[in-house]
């Protein structure tokens, strides 16, 4: 039996979702099917909204970055129609997301964001997550925006040995 390419692209990302126990960033979903040449990107988007407005999937934004997770409702609606995806897709997606999980978890587990203060300030918010914990979480204020996207930008490159200075000071 076919299955309509929309409703096969909603279903892989509500796999996709539904494998990981982490989000996926908008990013990540596109990488996927634009390197499996699944579908267009436009088309992704138009089903990434869909799912959205029938809160299949819910969805954050971060400093530009979008997270989407699979919602309670998504889970039970893959569950029904599962079987409906290709074998040949399972694959593709088992396979990707096993060659690819370290990379996909540590991308969206290490987010940086900052807002302005009230005394004119920016806060700058860094976290590094492994699964729904969080590892580590600094606060930081900075006088300006520049400074502020700056460090939101280092963090994702220093966060590890960031991280691990701050245990090898506190450990001594």
């Amino acid at each position: 039996m076919n299955i309509e390419s929309s409703t096969l692209h909603k279903l892989i990302i509500l796999y996709m979702l539904n494998k990981v126990n982490f989000p996926l960033t908008n990013s990540q979903l596109s990488d996927f099917f634009l390197t499996k040449n699944y579908t267009t990107y436009f088309k992704l988007q138009e089903n990434i909204k869909e799912l959205n407005s029938n809160d299949l999937i819910s969805q954050e934004t971060v400093m530009n970055t979008t997270y989407y997770h699979i919602t309670s409702d998504g889970s039970q609606t893959l569950g029904y129609f599962v079987n409906k995806i290709p074998s040949d897709i399972v694959d593709d997606i088992d396979k990707y997301l096993m060659e690819n999980k370290y990379e996909l978890r540590n991308e969206v587990g290490t987010i940086a964001d900052y807002y302005k203060s009230t005394n004119s300030d920016y806060i700058v918010h860094c976290q590094v997550k492994e699964g729904e914990g969080i590892l580590i979480e600094i606060n930081i204020s900075v006088p300006t925006k520049e400074e502020a996207s700056s460090m939101c930008n280092q963090w994702k490159e220093n966060s590890q040995s960031i991280y691990s200075f701050i245990m090898k000071s506190l450990m001594k």
